[in-house]
């Protein structure tokens, strides 16, 4: 039943909350300092800040979920509606005690950031969930699993009696985390804690879960803590925002006060290092804390000159009718071993021009990351061609093999999406900087120091950095490091798969702005992979939209962001959250057409599955879009 909580009362209220932990070394370090803020009956606060600032702790502490050596001080008063009148220090309570297990859960629900390691791989989801029944109410096990199947129905399954017997890894991301929600709302809670709901989702699977989390809240009459540090989430879902730095609250109040006359400057700076749609292509974000690059005498470090030929090559890398197709088992894997195809890239054909940056945008699965390992020739495609030419002479980049393709990358080099599973953890950053040139037996030893610090300076590290291990890096720094090592042999193409969607909204734009600032000073040439639309904008120079293995759109930046024709490519627009309260998401809208709805697009772009009868056509001014051959060209923008 829907709850109605006393309108005079916060729900919860944490009161100078301290939350330390010991060093190993001895002494401790506070996380959390003096955090106080509330959460209103039935409304959406938002507790917003960059990793590392304390917000997971204080969601810990409320659940009573906290290390046992967290030391806390402070209250955190919890006033259960299903209790009139009384109000439960959760700071007091036992953490294994009976009474703190009768609210976790039940009173109090909670999301977490990545539901594929909070599902146990072993049990069903539908054991999942009911369990949560069995333990705070006396439902019999077909009442328990008529009541997981009507949740499951009521956080958009339709067909939950299938889903209430599948493992968490039978589900795409977007159905876990519906199927996460489920379980944190099975008892109804009076409060519901959202660490981090969307931060792994595509755009427009994030879309759809906001949209379900906010007719959830509406329908059960419940509150919201929404910790996050998208401000385009915030705006869009929040009545009350409490911003918190290094374990402080910096400012807190209604949504609109905060976003439209923020006082600190902290919150100021992450407004300002928010990438938005149409900024100027000569704009640069303004980080909390910015990088001071260093390319002087870099390139003459770097022991391969660029050729005056090079100028000569307009075109860099021509792609031409790539596609790829992948066996998997069979999705039911209790019943069948038998296989399925999947077209992970379908017919691709593009062209990258020297010195600029194609942005590569589309939803996870969509055939991105395919895509660059075809590039790099770590994956052998089933048809298609690719050539390169830096100014000395075409190359088949699918023909060579041995010296001739190490020699190749060394000409193309990547920058990936996770720093820390890319950058050894056994090499100090010396050595992983070193190493490219002595693969490639670039310059003498003396040289390759010379060489390292300079990248690193390059990045706006230091050479105090070079023998320390990654692990002792910041996110932002560990992807500097990356960046530098796709630098070290001076390659003409960067492909940037993903670099900044694991980082901090400040730490991305230091990144960003990093990448374009080296593109200018070193001329490089990018393709810049990402599913955040507002990213490639800020980015690139010209945009390919891809869906299903097939690039759908291409046109320059400035008609993809303000004219798109593709229907697919106007439902990731339609579903970017802007952090901006005069331009709102259509929550109703949004997220509607993604890779599973594409029955909903108009006939002219709907594939007939007859071999030829798609192709890109030229609307000019560099603009392609994929239609049926046979297509009634009125039909294009209905």
């Amino acid at each position: 039943m829907p709850h109605s909580p006393p309108h005079d009362l916060d729900l919860l209220r944490v009161e100078d909350l301290h939350v330390s932990f010991p060093l190993p070394g001895g002494g401790r370090i506070e996380a959390v300092k003096g955090a106080s803020l509330r959460v209103l009956p039935g409304k959406v606060t938002a507790l917003v800040g960059e990793s590392g600032s304390g917000k997971s702790v204080i969601s810990q502490v409320i659940m009573g979920l906290q290390p046992e050596i967290a030391e806390v001080r402070g209250r955190v008063l919890f006033a259960d509606p299903e209790v009139p009148g009384s109000v439960q220090d959760m700071c007091n309570l036992p953490r294994d005690g009976r009474r703190i297990r009768s609210i976790r859960g039940h009173r109090i629900g909670m999301i977490f950031q990545e539901p594929m390691t909070s599902f146990s791989p072993l049990h069903t989801i539908g054991n999942q969930i009911c369990d949560v029944l069995k333990q705070h109410t006396d439902l019999s096990p077909a009442e328990q699993r008529s009541c997981c199947e009507d949740m499951l129905r009521l956080v958009g399954f339709d067909q939950p009696q299938n889903v209430i017997d599948m493992y968490s890894f039978e589900l795409s991301g977007g159905m876990r985390q519906r199927s996460m929600i489920a379980m944190a709302l099975i008892c109804e809670p009076a409060l519901l804690i959202a660490d981090e709901p969307t931060t792994a989702l595509d755009v427009t699977i994030q879309a759809q879960i906001l949209k379900l989390l906010r007719d959830l809240q509406r329908r059960l009459n419940m509150a919201v803590l929404l910790i996050t540090h998208d401000l385009g989430v915030v705006a869009n879902m929040a009545d009350e925002v409490s911003v918190i730095y290094r374990g402080r609250i910096m400012e807190s109040g209604p949504v609109k006060a905060i976003f439209k006359s923020p006082k600190h400057p902290y919150l100021k700076g992450l407004m300002a290092a928010v990438p938005r749609f149409g900024m100027p292509s000569d704009s640069r974000l303004t980080p909390l804390r910015d990088i001071n690059t260093n390319v002087e005498n870099l390139l003459d470090k770097l022991a391969a000159p660029k050729r005056d030929e090079e100028q000569h090559a307009p075109v860099l890398l021509s792609v031409r009718n790539l596609s790829k197709t992948f066996h998997t088992r069979n999705q039911d894997w209790k019943l069948s071993s038998s296989s399925q195809a999947v077209r992970a890239v379908d017919g691709v054909s593009f062209d990258i021009h020297r010195g600029e940056c194609l942005g590569l945008v589309g939803e996870s699965g969509c055939g991105k990351s395919t895509l660059s390992k075809i590039l790099m020739h770590a994956i052998t495609p089933d048809t298609g061609s690719i050539e390169f030419n830096d100014g000395g002479g075409i190359v088949d980049v699918l023909a060579t093999t041995g010296d001739e393709l190490k020699e190749l990358r060394v000409k193309i080099q990547m920058v990936f999406q996770d720093p820390v599973s890319s950058l050894s953890p056994r090499m100090t950053v010396g050595n992983i900087l070193r190493e490219p040139f002595e693969i490639h037996q670039r310059g003498s030893g003396e040289q390759r120091n010379v060489a390292t610090t300079a990248l690193l300076n390059t990045v706006g590290l230091g050479s105090n950095a070079l023998q320390r291990y990654p692990h002792s890096f910041s996110g932002g720094q560990r992807q500097r490091i990356g960046i530098a090592r796709s630098l070290a042999v001076a390659p003409s193409l960067i492909i940037c798969d993903e670099p900044v969607s694991a980082l901090d909204v400040s730490v991305q734009a230091q990144i960003l702005n990093l990448l374009k600032d080296l593109q200018r000073q070193l001329g490089l040439t990018y393709l810049f992979i990402s599913h955040n639309l507002a990213v490639i904008d800020y980015m690139a120079d010209r945009v390919a939209v891809m869906w299903a293995g097939k690039i759908v759109e291409m046109a320059p930046r400035d008609i993809i962001m303000n004219d798109p024709v593709h229907p697919y490519t106007r439902a990731l627009m339609n579903a970017v959250p802007f952090p901006d309260l005069d331009r709102p998401l259509n929550l109703n809208t949004a997220g509607q057409t993604s890779t599973t709805s594409s029955k909903l697009w108009a006939e002219i772009f709907q594939d007939e599955e007859t071999q030829g009868s798609m192709h890109h056509l030229d609307l000019g001014n560099d603009h392609f879009v994929l239609v049926r051959k046979s297509a009634d060209m009125r039909e294009l923008r209905s």
